[in-house]
């Protein structure tokens, strides 16, 4: 049960896209609407699933809001601000794969990747858990388990988010997946 649970796709069982840093991944654009999201991926896959996460300082307070809509069996987790699209975390497992300069960033070994990221971004920053950022590719270089291995996992963002990551996109988006 396990095993097919943790199967990885892979490369030529993807779609392959290309990363257009800060405004485009494949032929997801920021700032697309819902409803233009849902017309591109019709071509893909089917519904998507839909959650909206919420917060503020206060227990009552709900200064930010964001949707998610996740695509499971593709392979996408994408999330909304203002209806707009503002993040694209794309599956390790099963996601579309998706190249910058002919570099392959999702389902691949974090340490090689971060090396990679590192030897090409100067600016490389790290967010919680070591997990290494680069603020000019749009990316956050995430982790997910496959069994006993953890693969990269990338979460896209537009510039816009460049002035407080962090809470740009809900914690789960950052969190490791299973």
């Amino acid at each position: 049960m396990f095993e097919e649970w943790w199967r990885v796709r892979s490369d030529e069982e993807r779609l392959q896209w290309v990363l257009e840093s800060f405004t485009a991944v494949g032929p997801l654009r920021f700032g697309m609407s819902a409803d233009e999201v849902t017309a591109t991926m019709s071509a893909f896959t089917g519904e998507a699933e839909h959650r909206t996460w919420g917060g503020g300082p206060g227990p009552d307070d709900n200064t930010w809001r964001v949707r998610e809509s996740e695509y499971r069996d593709f392979g996408l987790q994408l999330y909304y601000q203002d209806e707009r699209l503002s993040g694209v975390a794309v599956d390790a497992l099963r996601g579309p794969q998706v190249t910058v300069e002919g570099t392959a960033l999702v389902g691949r070994t974090p340490s090689v990747l971060g090396q990679w990221i590192q030897a090409r971004d100067p600016e490389l920053s790290y967010m919680s858990l070591g997990v290494p950022r680069s603020d000019s590719l749009g990316v956050v270089v995430n982790v997910q388990r496959a069994g006993d291995r953890l693969l990269t996992r990338p979460v896209f963002f537009p510039a816009q988010a460049l002035d407080d990551l962090p809470h740009w996109l809900p914690q789960r988006a950052w969190e490791i997946h299973d």
